[in-house]
Protein backbone atom coordinates (compact mmCIF):
# COMPACT_ATOMS: atom_id res chain seq x y z
CA UNK A 1 0.00 0.00 0.00
CA UNK A 2 2.98 2.49 1.16
CA UNK A 3 4.58 1.41 -2.36
CA UNK A 4 1.18 2.26 -4.21
CA UNK A 5 0.60 5.80 -2.64
CA UNK A 6 4.19 6.75 -3.96
CA UNK A 7 3.98 5.16 -7.21
CA UNK A 8 0.89 7.32 -6.83
CA UNK A 9 2.24 10.68 -5.83
CA UNK A 10 4.84 10.29 -8.47
CA UNK A 11 2.34 10.38 -11.49
CA UNK A 12 0.74 13.42 -9.89
CA UNK A 13 4.11 14.98 -9.81
CA UNK A 14 4.79 14.06 -12.92
CA UNK A 15 1.21 14.99 -14.77
CA UNK A 16 1.15 18.49 -12.87
CA UNK A 17 4.75 19.28 -13.90
CA UNK A 18 3.12 18.54 -17.85
CA UNK A 19 -0.07 20.29 -17.14
CA UNK A 20 2.35 23.63 -15.44
CA UNK A 21 4.77 23.26 -18.28
CA UNK A 22 1.36 23.28 -20.91
CA UNK A 23 0.25 26.17 -19.63
CA UNK A 24 3.28 28.30 -18.92
CA UNK A 25 3.57 27.31 -23.29
CA UNK A 26 -0.40 28.28 -23.83
CA UNK A 27 0.29 31.40 -21.84
CA UNK A 28 3.44 32.66 -23.91
CA UNK A 29 1.55 31.73 -27.28
CA UNK A 30 -1.83 33.70 -25.55
CA UNK A 31 0.87 36.71 -24.84
CA UNK A 32 2.22 37.39 -28.33
CA UNK A 33 1.48 40.30 -29.90
CA UNK A 34 3.01 40.35 -32.78
CA UNK A 35 6.92 42.00 -33.79
CA UNK A 36 8.64 44.27 -31.22
CA UNK A 37 7.66 47.52 -31.91
CA UNK A 38 10.81 49.98 -32.77
CA UNK A 39 12.67 47.99 -35.34
CA UNK A 40 11.73 48.13 -39.04
CA UNK A 41 13.26 46.88 -41.85
CA UNK A 42 15.25 49.34 -42.37
CA UNK A 43 17.11 48.76 -39.30
CA UNK A 44 17.74 45.30 -40.25
CA UNK A 45 18.79 45.95 -43.31
CA UNK A 46 21.45 48.82 -41.92
CA UNK A 47 22.58 45.57 -39.71
CA UNK A 48 22.93 43.20 -42.21
CA UNK A 49 25.10 45.34 -44.00
CA UNK A 50 27.15 46.48 -41.38
CA UNK A 51 27.37 42.93 -40.19
CA UNK A 52 28.66 41.78 -43.93
CA UNK A 53 30.73 45.07 -44.20
CA UNK A 54 32.69 44.04 -41.04
CA UNK A 55 33.80 40.89 -42.94
CA UNK A 56 34.16 41.76 -46.19
CA UNK A 57 31.66 39.50 -47.38
CA UNK A 58 29.80 42.02 -50.01
CA UNK A 59 32.34 40.31 -52.96
CA UNK A 60 30.91 37.32 -51.97
CA UNK A 61 27.06 38.89 -51.36
CA UNK A 62 26.03 38.58 -55.47
CA UNK A 63 21.86 38.08 -55.51
CA UNK A 64 22.59 34.99 -57.27
CA UNK A 65 24.70 33.76 -54.30
CA UNK A 66 22.30 35.20 -51.94
CA UNK A 67 19.50 33.89 -53.71
CA UNK A 68 20.64 30.41 -53.16
CA UNK A 69 21.95 30.98 -49.82
CA UNK A 70 18.22 31.70 -49.07
CA UNK A 71 16.62 28.54 -50.65
CA UNK A 72 19.21 26.51 -48.94
CA UNK A 73 17.45 28.27 -45.62
CA UNK A 74 14.08 27.49 -46.77
CA UNK A 75 14.92 24.01 -47.16
CA UNK A 76 16.31 23.97 -43.39
CA UNK A 77 13.38 25.58 -42.27
CA UNK A 78 11.11 23.52 -43.98
CA UNK A 79 12.71 20.39 -42.27
CA UNK A 80 11.33 21.73 -39.29
CA UNK A 81 8.06 20.82 -40.42
CA UNK A 82 9.38 17.34 -41.97
CA UNK A 83 7.23 14.60 -40.93
CA UNK A 84 4.69 16.05 -38.61
CA UNK A 85 1.55 16.17 -40.21
CA UNK A 86 -0.52 19.45 -40.42
CA UNK A 87 1.10 21.63 -37.58
CA UNK A 88 -1.54 24.26 -36.09
CA UNK A 89 -1.00 27.83 -35.73
CA UNK A 90 1.05 28.96 -32.70
CA UNK A 91 2.57 25.52 -33.33
CA UNK A 92 1.44 24.19 -30.04
CA UNK A 93 3.17 20.71 -29.78
CA UNK A 94 6.53 22.37 -30.64
CA UNK A 95 8.49 22.08 -27.46
CA UNK A 96 10.81 25.12 -26.25
CA UNK A 97 13.97 23.74 -28.20
CA UNK A 98 11.84 23.77 -31.19
CA UNK A 99 10.29 26.90 -31.17
CA UNK A 100 13.80 28.36 -30.61
CA UNK A 101 15.51 26.72 -33.57
CA UNK A 102 11.83 27.31 -35.77
CA UNK A 103 12.75 31.64 -34.91
CA UNK A 104 16.25 30.78 -36.05
CA UNK A 105 15.56 29.32 -39.24
CA UNK A 106 13.36 32.08 -40.17
CA UNK A 107 15.52 34.62 -38.90
CA UNK A 108 18.08 33.03 -41.42
CA UNK A 109 15.33 33.22 -44.00
CA UNK A 110 14.58 36.63 -43.26
CA UNK A 111 18.20 37.96 -42.86
CA UNK A 112 18.96 36.22 -46.43
CA UNK A 113 16.09 38.37 -47.73
CA UNK A 114 16.49 41.54 -46.84
CA UNK A 115 20.10 41.06 -47.97
CA UNK A 116 19.08 40.40 -51.00
CA UNK A 117 16.54 43.07 -51.66
CA UNK A 118 19.42 45.71 -50.52
CA UNK A 119 21.94 44.71 -53.08
CA UNK A 120 19.57 44.43 -55.91
CA UNK A 121 18.72 47.79 -54.44
CA UNK A 122 14.96 46.88 -54.36
CA UNK A 123 13.39 49.25 -51.59
CA UNK A 124 11.62 46.10 -49.78
CA UNK A 125 9.15 47.71 -47.75
CA UNK A 126 7.27 50.21 -50.53
CA UNK A 127 7.45 47.08 -52.94
CA UNK A 128 5.27 45.07 -50.35
CA UNK A 129 3.17 47.38 -49.53
CA UNK A 130 2.57 47.76 -53.58
CA UNK A 131 2.16 44.02 -54.18
CA UNK A 132 -0.13 44.06 -51.13
CA UNK A 133 -2.43 46.80 -53.07
CA UNK A 134 -2.11 44.53 -56.07
CA UNK A 135 -3.40 41.70 -54.47
CA UNK A 136 -6.63 43.38 -53.06
CA UNK A 137 -7.16 44.10 -56.07
CA UNK A 138 -7.09 40.68 -57.52
CA UNK A 139 -8.47 39.54 -54.27
CA UNK A 140 -11.55 41.78 -53.40
CA UNK A 141 -12.81 40.96 -49.87
CA UNK A 142 -16.24 40.64 -51.01
CA UNK A 143 -15.80 37.91 -53.22
CA UNK A 144 -12.39 36.16 -51.83
CA UNK A 145 -13.74 36.05 -48.14
CA UNK A 146 -13.34 32.62 -46.94
CA UNK A 147 -12.39 31.17 -50.23
CA UNK A 148 -9.02 29.79 -52.03
CA UNK A 149 -9.73 29.80 -54.68
CA UNK A 150 -7.19 31.82 -57.49
CA UNK A 151 -7.82 35.21 -58.15
CA UNK A 152 -8.97 34.81 -61.54
CA UNK A 153 -12.29 33.24 -60.28
CA UNK A 154 -13.11 37.05 -59.21
CA UNK A 155 -13.88 39.04 -61.95
CA UNK A 156 -11.44 37.04 -64.15
CA UNK A 157 -9.08 38.05 -61.11
CA UNK A 158 -7.98 41.14 -63.52
CA UNK A 159 -7.26 44.64 -62.82
CA UNK A 160 -8.42 47.73 -65.46
CA UNK A 161 -4.26 47.56 -65.99
CA UNK A 162 -4.16 44.50 -66.42
CA UNK A 163 -7.09 43.89 -68.80
CA UNK A 164 -5.52 46.63 -70.68
CA UNK A 165 -2.59 45.07 -70.91
CA UNK A 166 -4.49 41.63 -72.01
CA UNK A 167 -6.04 43.68 -74.37
CA UNK A 168 -2.97 44.89 -76.14
CA UNK A 169 -0.77 41.99 -75.69
CA UNK A 170 -3.59 39.88 -77.27
CA UNK A 171 -3.82 42.96 -80.69
CA UNK A 172 -0.26 42.37 -80.61
CA UNK A 173 -0.24 38.50 -80.66
CA UNK A 174 -2.48 38.48 -83.72
CA UNK A 175 -0.36 41.01 -85.41
CA UNK A 176 2.46 38.55 -84.92
CA UNK A 177 0.58 35.40 -85.78
CA UNK A 178 -0.57 36.47 -88.70
CA UNK A 179 2.47 37.77 -89.32
CA UNK A 180 3.60 34.00 -88.92
CA UNK A 181 1.35 32.20 -91.19
CA UNK A 182 2.25 34.34 -93.96
CA UNK A 183 5.64 33.94 -93.14
CA UNK A 184 4.94 29.99 -92.53
CA UNK A 185 2.96 29.56 -96.00
CA UNK A 186 6.17 31.43 -97.55
CA UNK A 187 8.69 28.73 -96.44
CA UNK A 188 6.46 26.14 -96.96
CA UNK A 189 5.74 26.96 -100.98
CA UNK A 190 9.57 27.34 -100.98
CA UNK A 191 10.21 23.90 -99.54
CA UNK A 192 7.55 22.80 -102.41
CA UNK A 193 8.88 24.68 -105.27
CA UNK A 194 12.59 23.16 -104.15
CA UNK A 195 10.96 19.56 -103.83
CA UNK A 196 9.92 19.75 -106.80
CA UNK A 197 12.91 20.95 -108.45
CA UNK A 198 14.68 18.00 -106.57
CA UNK A 199 12.36 15.54 -108.22
CA UNK A 200 12.54 16.77 -111.50
CA UNK A 201 16.25 17.18 -111.48
CA UNK A 202 16.13 13.57 -110.21
CA UNK A 203 14.06 12.40 -112.59
CA UNK A 204 16.10 13.53 -115.42
CA UNK A 205 19.25 12.26 -113.82
CA UNK A 206 17.65 9.02 -113.44
CA UNK A 207 16.94 9.00 -117.72
CA UNK A 208 20.58 9.87 -117.95
CA UNK A 209 21.58 7.47 -116.44
CA UNK A 210 19.16 4.90 -118.07
CA UNK A 211 20.38 5.91 -121.47
CA UNK A 212 23.88 5.37 -120.68
CA UNK A 213 23.36 1.80 -119.16
CA UNK A 214 21.31 0.91 -121.87
CA UNK A 215 23.67 2.03 -124.64
CA UNK A 216 26.58 0.37 -122.60
CA UNK A 217 24.39 -2.84 -122.55
CA UNK A 218 23.73 -2.59 -126.54
CA UNK A 219 27.52 -2.17 -126.99
CA UNK A 220 28.72 -5.47 -125.14
CA UNK A 221 25.71 -7.01 -126.98
CA UNK A 222 27.12 -6.06 -130.39
CA UNK A 223 31.06 -6.55 -129.27
CA UNK A 224 30.02 -10.34 -127.89
CA UNK A 225 27.96 -11.28 -131.17
CA UNK A 226 30.89 -10.06 -133.10
CA UNK A 227 33.54 -12.05 -131.07
CA UNK A 228 31.34 -14.95 -131.13
CA UNK A 229 30.80 -15.08 -135.07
Amino acid sequence: LRQREVISIGHSSIFNQQLCHKRERTDSMSSYKGFQEGISLEYLRDEVRAFAQERDWDQFHTPRNLLLAMVGEVGELAEIFQWKGEVDPGVPKFSDKEREHLGEEISDVLIYLIRLADRCQIDMATAALKKLKKNAAKYPADKARGKSDKYTSYNDGKTDDAKRQEIESNSEGQGVNSSCKKSAQRETDNVQKLRGGETSTFSNDSLGHLKIIVGAILVYLIIYLAVGH
